[in-house]
């Protein structure tokens, strides 16, 4: 890749992460849709909602804490407000009664589906301009570099 390309996708893509970083979309999201929810639990429950990362896994508070970057016990606690609050609920795992694993409720997937919609209104607002083959390819390309860049 040539040296202003690179250099253009990384100060791109740092001002996409100080965008996302101050939770605008989480907060738009609660704001548009009257949740009541914190920015913390709509990453939990999106995590969840993503899904684990291979057949048969199972989604853990091991895993969610991963995903978002913090220690296990910070993970557990908000894990644990997020099934307080009654967004999530741990289930007894099909594989090993003994692990408990994480799913959805109803609740929960009511604020994923609202924080998603919002998402993606915000984003085809930034993409108004463009045609179908520029979103296409947009998708195409950033689909594959997400994939690429985190494996």
């Amino acid at each position: 890749m040539g040296e202003e390309a690179l250099d253009a996708v990384e100060r791109s893509m740092v001002k996409l992460r100080r965008g996302m970083s101050r939770q605008r979309l989480g907060k738009a999201a609660i704001r548009e849709h009257n949740l009541p929810v914190d920015v913390q639990i709509l990453h939990v429950v999106d995590v969840i909602d993503e899904g684990p990362d291979l057949p048969g896994e199972e989604m853990s508070v091991g895993l969610v804490a991963t995903r978002l970057g913090v220690d296990a016990s910070r993970g557990s606690r908000i894990v644990t407000e997020a099934v307080k609050s009654g967004y999530v609920r741990r289930v007894a795992s099909q594989e090993d009664g003994r692990r408990i694993h994480l799913e959805l409720t109803p609740e929960g997937q009511a604020v994923v589906d609202a924080t998603r919609q919002t998402r993606q209104e915000h984003f085809a607002k930034a993409m108004s301009d463009w045609t179908e083959s520029e979103r296409t390819e947009f998708a195409r390309l950033l689909t594959r570099f997400v994939h690429t860049y985190n494996d």
